[in-house]
């Protein structure tokens, strides 16, 4: 449970107002849907995609380490393509892979083709950063320093 508030839904996410910066939470059964939330989650902090159109597919892959790491690392690959390529995910899938890593795979789109309603994150803060498992799934929560 995140902070006593009651989940309606299995799966899910939501950003929390929070000083200077942004701070999002993600939930679902399990790690990996709670990763993809928590991309979602970050996406929707700052552009509007409902309109949007795939344009490309991408697909990365993330070595093994602990799970706040690889929040971490999937979410600094998106805010990194957002700056050096101008995309943005839409419908994110991540799953575990043999090795103990995560491939992440999802539809891109241009910032071009989406309305920015929000400041654009700039880095993933370690700051107060969680993931793990609870007693509906798993849930993480993580600060994006815009």
């Amino acid at each position: 449970m995140i902070g006593g508030m009651q989940r309606s839904t299995q799966r899910g996410h939501r950003s929390v107002p929070h000083t200077a910066d942004v701070r999002i939470e993600a939930w679902a059964p399990d790690r990996e849907g709670c990763l993809a939330e928590a991309v979602a989650a970050l996406v929707e902090t700052f552009a509007d995609t409902g309109g949007a159109r795939p344009q490309a597919d991408t697909e990365f892959h993330l070595p093994p380490g602990d799970d706040g790491e690889m929040l971490v690392g999937l979410l600094d690959e998106v805010i990194f393509r957002l700056d050096t390529e101008g995309t943005l995910p839409l419908d994110c899938d991540v799953r575990a892979t043999e090795d103990g890593g995560l491939r992440a795979r999802w539809q891109s789109t241009s910032t071009d083709t989406v309305e920015l309603v929000g400041a654009v994150p700039k880095a993933v803060s370690l700051h107060a950063l969680r993931v793990g498992p609870d007693g509906a799934g798993w849930s993480c929560a993580v600060t994006l320093d815009v």
